[in-house]
């Protein structure tokens, strides 16, 4: 996937400047598994607007800074279509506290444990973030569509939360074992 492509889809939803894409529709939507900086948004609307994809119009305001605000035109919506039927491979991972965790028989339990409860720590509060996601539950009879498809992929962010967290707590269980007997 491109950054392109979620910017796209953001669009669906309404017109935005590059600042709202990025404080109010990466950071409050896709962020728990689609990670984007303001220099990388701006730099792909500059390509969209090039491509066709997205226009925008000037917003003069009195008193505060002028807004470029961004839609999607045809063809972006003919990209977007053509991307969603194409099918996605598995992600590749690249994990550096899994890299520690392989050859961590290199230290002491300790620092191990001490790892791993940073990384409890971490895990918990992003649970709790998605956790408060204003979006109805799967069985709510208010959620539409669009919001079923939000609360499909926060539900997978969810779940991948809960079993890191409890990886880590079978991680922790079994190195305070192996340390409780000396092994």
């Amino acid at each position: 996937m491109s950054l392109a492509h979620a910017i796209l889809g953001l669009l669906t939803v309404m017109p935005m400047t590059g600042y709202e894409l990025k404080t109010q529709a990466f950071d409050s939507t896709i962020a728990h598994f689609w990670q984007a900086d303001q220099a990388q948004i701006y730099r792909t609307l500059s390509v969209m607007a090039e491509q066709g994809w997205v226009e925008s119009k000037l917003e003069i305001q009195e008193g505060r800074p002028n807004r470029k605000v961004y839609h999607i035109t045809e063809a972006g919506q003919a990209e977007l279509r053509r991307w969603l039927h194409t099918e996605q491979p598995l992600p590749t991972y690249r994990e550096a506290f899994l890299v520690q965790m392989f050859f961590a028989s290199e230290l002491d339990a300790q620092t191990i444990l001490e790892h791993i409860d940073r990384q409890r720590e971490g895990h918990a509060a992003r649970l709790a973030q998605y956790e408060s996601f204003p979006l109805p539950g799967l069985d709510d009879p208010r959620l539409d569509q669009r919001h079923l498809f939000w609360r499909l992929t926060l539900e997978m962010g969810i779940a991948m939360e809960r079993a890191y967290l409890e990886w880590l707590e079978t991680c922790r269980r079994h190195i305070l074992s192996r340390a409780g007997s000396g092994a």
